[in-house]
């Protein structure tokens, strides 16, 4: 007798986020949506923790707050219908009153960082390309093992057109930054 195949239920971002708003979920629970899967999230670690500060602290200072946008902090993107992940450090344009109905989209969206400790190949292989194929125009994934930043650019419907790995001595500067903004060393980010 054959077994009937199995079907998993792929969640749409508004059915998840209004789970979300129901309390479906734990409040304490780490969840993101990633191509209509439910995803929990690793604990963070100290060094992740103080890696992402770093993170945060240097985009701040290339992209000066009151000049269009905004650098946000593990908060939800609207990629698609099927994926609102909450990267680790993101900048976006507008300011925090620009999102209070909705969260930002691609379009909105200028560059975003995952932060790997235990998850590296997840998001070199998963949420890289999927910030790629929503249009993003440019992801950082910092190796906190490996001490090296890799940069994509050039968002392509298999995930990017350019992608590079800097080591702790190199440097890079924001696409999208301002006129001005020098590049942001990859030891700043390093804990």
């Amino acid at each position: 007798m054959a077994s009937p195949a199995v079907q998993r239920h792929r969640w749409h971002r508004r059915e998840y986020e209004r789970a979300v708003a129901a309390g479906v979920f734990a409040p304490e629970a780490r969840l993101e949506l990633v191509d209509g899967e439910i995803v929990e999230m690793t604990p963070q670690g100290s060094r992740h923790s103080s890696a992402v500060r770093l993170v945060e602290e240097a985009l701040r200072r290339a992209f000066p707050p009151g000049q269009g946008w905004d650098v946000r902090v593990q908060m939800p993107l609207a990629l698609d219908e099927a994926s609102e992940p909450e990267p680790d450090v993101a900048v976006v344009r507008g300011g925090p009153r620009d999102y209070v109905e909705a969260h930002p989209g691609p379009a909105d969206t200028l560059l975003v960082v995952e932060v790997a400790e235990a998850t590296l190949r997840w998001d070199l292989e998963t949420k890289a390309p999927l910030y790629g194929r929503a249009g993003i125009p440019e992801c950082w994934v910092l190796d906190l093992p490996g001490r090296r930043l890799h940069v994509m650019r050039g968002p392509a419907p298999a995930g990017w057109r350019e992608a590079r790995t800097l080591d702790a001595a190199g440097s890079v500067r924001p696409a999208a930054a301002p006129a001005g903004a020098g590049p942001v060393p990859v030891a700043d980010l390093l804990p």
